[in-house]
């Protein structure tokens, strides 16, 4: 019975995560389209909304690892910073600063079909940089994932060709960036958790969007008056967002990153449904159309990679009992030889 009750408790758990890393999500793209949309808070400052959102991250990164010592820090010489941590911060802060911008220009549930598009790009960049293996079987996914993301764009009732570029825009930079997490940190045997990534990625973000800001919004906000921040609107948001990362770090390191795309699946067609329900965003059949083959295509590619992962899994255990298998075979020759000297004295 305890065993029962602690696999029920381990579900019970996992679906707890789940469930708050959905809505802490949910809650972020509807609060950051809501202050960004010209429509209702009417802020349109996306440079300034990521860089309030990196201050406030940082900061609480740095208390969480410095001073209370809550997260453990990794050990990087300066070299590494400069050569891995920064270039995957100067692709974080471009990926957060158009993917905010694309909130101004399309609605919330036509952004999550085309963020559908994630995979096609992490996979071909993956190929790129030779990460991934070429195959035609992945690559005819790839293009069904397009073709339905592409029928859902046809479908668009109000299609802004420079909201569409500012969204593509975001997840290449964004597939990109998780490709080379992969070549210049994990390859190093260097795992960072979203705290860490916070508290080592979060000031690089800080600087390299600082540029545009003083080009593009500074001046803007200056003339309109829109420096004077009202703190309970612009706090919570940024609360919301930190809230996320502690979210994603429960959920993946309890559950598995699989878990989170699943449950990523679940949150976009709860988006969708809030977005044409209470923001009465237009969403027509072809959408649903388009989005629905894109989302078959996905759900395929994350069958696909649970399968590896299981094979993968698997050849490690058979190896490290074959391994086990040998060492007893030596001890026990070791043994049989001792006493065969011992019988000889």
């Amino acid at each position: 019975m305890a065993v029962s009750d602690s696999v029920v408790k381990k579900i019970v758990l996992s679906y707890t995560y789940v469930v708050i890393w959905i809505f802490l999500s949910f809650t972020v793209i509807v609060y950051n389209k809501y202050i960004l949309d010209r429509k209702m808070y009417n802020w349109p400052y996306p440079i300034s909304l990521t860089m309030i959102h990196m201050a406030f991250c940082s900061s609480l990164a740095y208390l969480l690892v410095r001073v209370f010592k809550l997260v453990e820090p990794v050990s990087m010489s300066r070299d590494l910073y400069f050569k891995s941590v920064v270039p995957i911060g100067a692709l974080y802060s471009l990926s957060l600063w158009f993917s905010n911008s694309a909130y101004i220009y399309l609605s919330v549930s036509f952004i999550q079909m085309l963020k559908a598009l994630m995979p096609v790009a992490v996979y071909s960049i993956g190929v790129l940089f030779k990460k991934e293996a070429f195959k035609n079987e992945t690559m005819a996914n790839m293009v069904s994932i397009s073709l339905g993301v592409a029928v859902a764009a046809y479908g668009e009732a109000k299609f802004d060709s420079w909201g569409v570029t500012l969204q593509l825009l975001a997840v290449a930079f964004e597939a990109t960036r998780l490709v080379l997490i992969q070549i210049l940190l994990n390859s190093k045997g260097i795992s960072l958790n979203p705290i860490t990534s916070l508290y080592y990625i979060a000031p690089c973000c800080l600087v390299f969007l600082s540029v545009p800001w003083i080009v593009m919004e500074y001046p803007s906000l200056r003339d309109n008056s829109s420096l004077h921040l009202d703190f309970a609107i612009f706090g919570t948001n940024s609360a919301c967002a930190f809230a996320l990362n502690l979210a994603v770090f429960l959920l993946v390191g309890k559950t598995s990153a699989l878990t989170m795309n699943v449950a990523g699946v679940v949150k976009d067609w709860l988006l969708i449904a809030f977005s044409w329900s209470v923001i009465k965003d237009t969403v027509t059949p072809i959408n649903l159309i388009g989005y629905g083959l894109a989302f078959l295509g996905v759900a395929y590619y994350n069958h696909c990679k649970l399968q590896a992962l299981k094979a993968s899994e698997a050849q490690k255990k058979a190896q490290q009992a074959d391994e086990e298998a040998g060492r007893l075979l030596e001890q026990k020759d070791g043994e049989g030889t001792g006493r065969k000297n011992d019988n000889q004295n």
